[in-house]
């Protein structure tokens, strides 16, 4: 009688531990095995791969400009984009095209 009622005070914990067991065990049993899921994923990780060691190597291979330290990244770009450098603020930039536009009228 003792065993019984101290097991009553565990019938909980108990079937808890069974229902867990029961439940890691089919999921173990049912589950795809790792291979499996390895050889599904395969051509991802495969082009994953080379795609980081493309990065890695164009990195060695251009390592970035000393020269452009100073200027915001990217800076060059746009300067090139644009076609106009940024030598100076806008004003005198504006003044330079009202010049070059005044000498385009004077010249016809």
């Amino acid at each position: 009688m003792e065993i019984t009622e101290k097991l009553r005070k565990f019938e909980f914990h108990i079937l808890l531990a069974v229902t867990f067991s029961s439940v890691i065990f089919l999921h173990c049993y049912l589950a795809p095995s790792y291979f499996d899921i390895l050889n599904y994923f395969r051509p991802l990780l495969f082009s994953t791969s080379l795609f980081l060691v493309a990065v890695v190597v164009l990195r060695l291979i251009s390592p970035p400009s000393i020269e452009a330290h100073g200027e915001e990244a990217g800076e060059g770009l746009l300067e090139y984009v644009v076609g106009q450098p940024t030598t100076g603020n806008v004003q005198s930039l504006a003044a330079e095209q009202v010049d070059e536009e005044e000498e385009s009228v004077e010249a016809e």
